[in-house]
């Protein structure tokens, strides 16, 4: 579309990171190319991937961010542990990321616990170090819908608990439909919905999260450099399926849908692998 306008891009459009990188000059060069009329394509003509595919670094979350979902978990609550007092950050692999219409992996060799988690996702636009509060969200380049999908069992018991790859497995963290401009909506009042078979299993609004966006840039970057492209999970409200009586958790054939107003859906179905 760019060649048949005639324009000289400043940023590579086949790589988002690229697009991100070159910050509101490069924006503002695609918004020029869209609004002229030239040939289109029908969204369900299209297979979406991920709006970052392949994140140059690992996913960064935020545990814990809605008090609810501390307050649901067996493992906080036997423990006595109180509510943190700062964001409780972990990583998922790159390699975790998936489309928003892909398929989620289920290998029952490595896990049977599979859990939902429903989060706003925030891409960082502007990158930085030692990032202040009330300079964070000029960092943000916008939001998307993503979900931390975890294996429970391999978090909490296999070999002692890995919490990181129990985050990390292969295709376990859809993201998408696409990225919304920072400019494009306001991330505090968001209605977020995570559905299982058509049954609501989360249902929140983004004005629940404990720590907002500004404090999750600004203590996160506290000597830890944020590059164009970065991901962060901001964290799942209460409803996961680890917390319920009895437990229920994600098999195959299962339909996983996760929503976001303003932003989009994404539908994922449980697929046995081979």
């Amino acid at each position: 579309a760019a060649k048949k306008a005639g324009a000289a891009l400043g940023f590579d459009p086949a790589d988002m990171i690229s697009l991100i990188a070159a910050g509101a000059p490069g924006l503002a060069q695609v918004r020029a190319v869209v609004a002229k009329p030239g040939e289109t394509l029908a969204l369900g003509d299209l297979r979406l991937h991920s709006p970052i595919p392949r994140p140059p670094r690992n996913i960064f979350a935020v545990g814990w961010n809605y008090l609810a979902h501390f307050n649901e978990s067996e493992t906080a609550q036997k423990a006595k542990q109180e509510y943190p007092a700062h964001p409780v950050f972990f990583s998922k692999a790159s390699h975790s990321m998936n489309g928003p219409f892909d398929p989620i992996p289920f290998d029952p060799a490595v896990s049977t616990l599979i859990d939902w988690e429903g989060e706003l996702a925030v891409v960082i636009g502007k990158g930085g170090r030692n990032i202040k509060e009330a300079d964070a969200m000029g960092h943000v380049f916008g939001y998307s819908v993503i979900n931390d999908t975890t294996a429970r069992d391999v978090q909490a018991k296999k070999h002692g608990g890995q919490w990181f790859k129990g985050k990390s497995l292969d295709g376990h963290g859809p993201m998408g439909p696409w990225i919304v401009t920072a400019d494009g909506l306001d991330p505090d009042k968001l209605h977020l919905q995570t559905r299982v078979n058509g049954v609501v299993k989360q249902d929140a609004k983004t004005t629940q999260m404990y720590f907002k966006i500004p404090r999750i840039i600004a203590e996160l970057s506290a000597g830890l450099t944020l590059e164009p492209g970065d991901v962060i999970a901001t964290g799942t409200p209460p409803g996961v399926g680890n917390a319920r009586k009895p437990p229920e958790y994600l098999k195959p054939g299962d339909i996983m849908e996760t929503e976001i107003e303003g932003i989009g859906i994404i539908r994922n179905t449980i697929t046995q692998v081979a």
